[in-house]
C-alpha cells in the first residue's frame, strides 16, 4: 500500500520566494532617516514663514484687540486676552483697563523676556494723545496679557 494521499498536479517542490541574492537593508534605512531630518528642518524654517515672526504676531493680535474695544466687541477682546488677565478682569471691565485713552494704534514693538518667558511688548498710542504698552504673551497663539502707561 501506497503512502501518498492523491494524484498531485506538479511533482516538483514549489519554487523557492527569494530567488535573489539579498540586499542590505541599510540604503533603505538611511533614506527613510534623511527624509525624515529633511522634513523636520523644513518644517522649522517654514513655519516663521506661514504664522510670521513673534513681532508680526504681536503686532497682529494687538490691532485686532483694539479694533475689538474700538467697536465694543468685548468678547472678541477678551478672548484675546491670556488666562491669567481672563482670570483678573471681567469682560466688562476691559475697556477700563486695557482702552482708558479712547482708540489706540499700534506704533511699534520691543522684545522682551518675563520669568525667562520671551515676550514681545507693543507700544500703543492712544487718541487722547497717552501711550501705554502691551505685554504680549505667546499662549496657544499670541495674547495679550498686561499694560502698563507711559
Amino acid at each position: 500500500m501506497s503512502s501518498t494521499q492523491g494524484p498531485y498536479l506538479y511533482d516538483d517542490d514549489p519554487a523557492p520566494l527569494h530567488t535573489g541574492t539579498p540586499r542590505p537593508a541599510r540604503a533603505l534605512i538611511l533614506a527613510v532617516i534623511g527624509g525624515t531630518v529633511a522634513v523636520a528642518v523644513g518644517m522649522a524654517v517654514g513655519l516663521p514663514l506661514v504664522k510670521g515672526s513673534p513681532e508680526e504676531q504681536a503686532r497682529q493680535v494687538t490691532g485686532v484687540f483694539l479694533a475689538a474695544l474700538a467697536q465694543d466687541d468685548l468678547e472678541t477682546a477678551y478672548g484675546l486676552l491670556c488666562a491669567e488677565e481672563r482670570a483678573r478682569v471681567a469682560p466688562q471691565a476691559v475697556p477700563a483697563e486695557y482702552a482708558a485713552g479712547g482708540t489706540g494704534e499700534v506704533t511699534g514693538t520691543i522684545a522682551d523676556e518675563v520669568d525667562g518667558a520671551p515676550v514681545q511688548r507693543v507700544e500703543v498710542s492712544w487718541s487722547d494723545g497717552s501711550t501705554s504698552v502691551l505685554t504680549v504673551v505667546s499662549e496657544q497663539g499670541a495674547r495679550v496679557c498686561g499694560t502698563t502707561s507711559d
